[in-house]
C-alpha cells in the first residue's frame, strides 16, 4: 500500500493496523515533505519567535529558545509527553496511529524532515511497534502521550515490541532499531511537535470500531432472526411496504436482512395461519430492525466523521500551502469523541435487545413450548439458565461504558488548555464495549440455536440453518448439561470472524453493500477579505 497526502480508507487502515500490510511512500510525498520543510528552516532562521520552532510549547510558549538549545527542545518535549501509564495499548492501535500519522507527515504541512517520515515508515515495515501505555490523552493538543511513544521510539527511546509469533518480546527501542538496521534519528525545529499533535489515537480506534462494528450488527441481524425463528415469532412486521413507511436508511437493510434470512422457514409457516390467536410480538422481536437500524444509522455518522477526518491535516502550528505556519484548534477531538461516545451507546442498546430475547427462550411464561431454561432435564439440569447471567452481566457492563467520555473536561497546561474532549478515553472503552457485544450476541446465538434444534421436527429456513450447522461444528447440540464457558468462547470467535454472517449470505447471496468509510474533504471556504 502505497502513502501519500490522499485519505486512507478504512479497508487500508485495517490491513496495515491488523494484517501487517507493507507500506510505502509515494515519490510524490517525499517531495510534498521537503518542500514542506523549507518555511519551517526559513522561521528557524528569523529573528521572530515562531512557536513550535523557536518557543516552548503550551503555557511556556512565552520563551524564545536560541538556536543551541532547539534540538534540546524537541528532545524534552517528547521525552516529557511521553507520560503514559497502564497497561499496553493494542498493537493494532498503535500501528493505526502510527500509520496515520504517516499520511499527515505525507501531506508536507507538519514541516518535518523527510527522514522523520521514512523512519517511521521503516517502524511500521519492521514490524516494530511503540509501547504506548493506555492513560495519558485528553485528547486535545491531540494525543499528545500516546504519539509521545512512538516518537520516543524513532529517537531510539523507550520500548518496543517487535518480532513475530512466539518470538515477540517487548525491549528496548535502540536494541530493536540496530536490529533492523534503522538509525534513530535526531530531531530539528517543530519536529517534534509535528509527531504528537494530531488525533491519530482517536481516529485508529474510530476506523477500527467502524470496521468491527459493521460485522457485529450484520451479526445482530442474524441473531434476531434466529430468535424471532425460534420463539415462534412473525416475519410480517419486516415487510417491505411497512418499512417504507419510516424509511430510515439503516432500518430498511436490517429488515431487508430480515426477511432474507427468514425467507422459507417451515417454522414460521406452521404458525402463520388464522389459528396463531398471538396478534403481536414483543418488541424485543417486532422491533429488531428498528433497532438495529437505527444502530446501522449512528455508524453510519461515525462513519462520516472518521472520513472527514481521514482527509484532515491536524497539527499545529501547521505549514500552509502558500508557506504560512499558523496555529489553530484543529487538534481538538470533539467531532471523534462524539462520534465514538455514540457508537457506545449503540452498542449498549443492541445488546441490552439481545440479551432480552435470550431471556425469552428460558421462560416457559415466553417461550411457547420449549423447556425451561432449555434444559434437556429441568431441575436436574440447568440448561442456560447461567449462560444467561453471564450476558445479562455483560449488558450491565456496556451500560456503563455508554456513560460519554465526551462530557468532562478538565483544564491542563496552567489553563491554557481550558477544555479537552476526552475522545481517547471514549476510543478506549468503545473498544471495551465491541467485545462485549459480540460475547452478547454469542450467548444468543448459542440458545437461538438450541430453541432451532427444540422445534423439531421442524426445521428452520435455508439461512438460518446454515447459521446452525455453522454453530453446530464448533458447539454439540441439545443435551445434559456441560460446561459451558468453553462452548460460549467458541461461538465468541465465530461472531468475531464473521463466520455466522458468511454462513448466512452463503444462502441469502452478499447483501445489499452500505456505504464504507471513504474521506468527505469538505469544500474549502472562501477567505474573507477584512474590512
Amino acid at each position: 500500500m502505497t502513502v501519500s497526502g490522499r485519505p486512507l480508507t478504512e479497508a487500508e487502515v485495517v490491513a496495515v493496523a491488523r494484517h501487517g500490510c507493507r507500506v510505502a511512500l509515494a515519490p510524490e510525498a517525499l517531495t510534498a515533505i521537503a518542500a514542506g520543510r523549507k518555511p519551517v528552516d526559513d522561521l528557524a532562521a528569523a529573528e521572530r519567535p515562531a512557536y513550535g520552532v523557536s518557543t516552548g510549547f503550551g503555557a511556556l510558549a512565552t520563551r524564545f529558545i536560541v538556536p543551541e538549545l532547539r534540538a534540546k527542545l524537541q528532545r524534552s518535549l517528547i521525552r516529557s509527553h511521553a507520560a503514559g501509564i497502564g497497561p499496553d495499548v493494542e498493537d493494532e492501535v498503535v500501528r493505526a496511529m502510527m500509520l496515520l500519522r504517516l499520511r499527515t507527515l505525507a501531506t508536507g504541512q507538519t514541516g518535518v524532515r523527510p527522514e522523520i517520515a521514512t523512519t517511521l515508515l521503516a517502524l511500521l515495515n519492521a514490524g516494530i511497534t511503540p509501547v504506548v501505555p493506555e492513560h495519558g490523552s485528553l485528547g486535545c493538543s491531540g494525543d499528545l502521550a500516546p504519539l509521545a511513544h512512538v516518537a520516543l521510539a524513532l529517537t531510539g527511546e523507550g520500548e518496543v515490541w517487535s518480532g513475530e509469533g512466539g518470538a515477540r518480546r517487548r525491549r528496548p527501542a535502540a536494541e530493536a532499531l540496530a536490529d533492523a538496521g534503522i538509525a534513530p534519528v535526531t530531531l530539528a525545529e517543530k519536529e517534534g511537535l509535528a509527531l504528537i499533535n494530531g488525533t491519530e489515537g482517536m481516529l485508529g480506534m474510530l476506523v477500527l470500531a467502524c470496521h468491527d462494528a459493521q460485522r457485529l450488527l450484520d451479526t445482530a441481524d442474524v441473531t434476531a432472526a434466529m430468535s424471532v425463528e425460534a420463539l415462534l415469532g412473525t416475519d410480517r412486521v419486516f415487510a417491505a411496504d411497512l418499512q417504507a413507511l419510516r424509511p430510515h436508511p439503516g432500518q430498511v437493510h436490517s429488515a431487508r436482512h430480515l426477511r432474507q434470512l427468514l425467507a422459507g422457514s417451515p417454522i414460521v409457516a406452521s404458525h402463520a395461519g388464522p389459528s396463531d390467536t398471538r396478534v403481536q410480538d414483543a418488541y424485543s422481536l417486532r422491533c429488531a430492525a428498528q433497532v438495529n437500524g437505527a444502530a446501522r444509522d449512528a455508524l453510519a455518522f461515525a462513519r462520516t466523521v472518521a472520513g472527514h477526518e481521514l482527509a484532515a491535516v491536524i497539527d499545529n502550528p501547521v505549514v500552509l500551502p502558500d508557506g504560512r505556519l499558523e496555529s489553530n484548534g484543529n487538534f481538538h477531538g470533539a467531532p471523534l469523541a462524539y462520534a465514538l461516545d455514540f457508537l457506545a451507546i449503540v452498542v449498549a442498546d443492541v445488546a441490552s435487545m439481545a440479551e432480552r430475547r435470550t431471556d425469552r427462550f428460558l421462560d416457559v411464561a415466553r417461550s411457547h413450548g420449549l423447556p425451561a431454561f432449555l434444559a434437556d432435564d429441568p431441575g436436574v439440569d440447568s440448561g442456560y439458565m447461567i449462560a444467561q447471567y453471564t450476558q445479562a452481566a455483560l449488558v450491565s457492563e456496556l451500560k456503563r461504558l455508554a456513560v460519554p467520555a465526551s462530557v468532562d473536561s478538565i483544564p491542563s497546561s496552567a489553563m491554557q488548555e481550558d477544555h479537552v474532549s476526552m475522545g481517547w478515553s471514549a476510543g478506549r472503552k468503545l473498544r471495551r464495549a465491541l467485545a462485549g457485544l459480540a460475547e452478547v450476541l454469542a450467548v444468543e446465538a448459542m440458545t437461538a440455536a438450541r430453541g432451532l434444534d427444540l422445534r423439531a421436527p421442524l426445521r428452520p429456513g435455508p439461512a438460518t440453518s446454515a447459521v446452525l450447522a455453522a454453530i453446530r461444528r464448533r458447539v454439540p447440540g441439545p443435551g445434559p448439561d456441560r460446561e459451558l464457558s468453553k462452548e460460549i468462547a467458541a461461538v465468541v470467535d465465530l461472531v468475531r470472524s464473521g463466520e455466522l454472517v458468511v454462513a448466512a449470505q452463503s444462502v441469502t447471496g452478499p447483501w445489499d453493500a452500505e456505504p464504507e468509510l471513504s474521506a468527505h474533504a469538505a469544500e474549502p471556504e472562501a477567505a474573507e477579505e477584512d474590512p
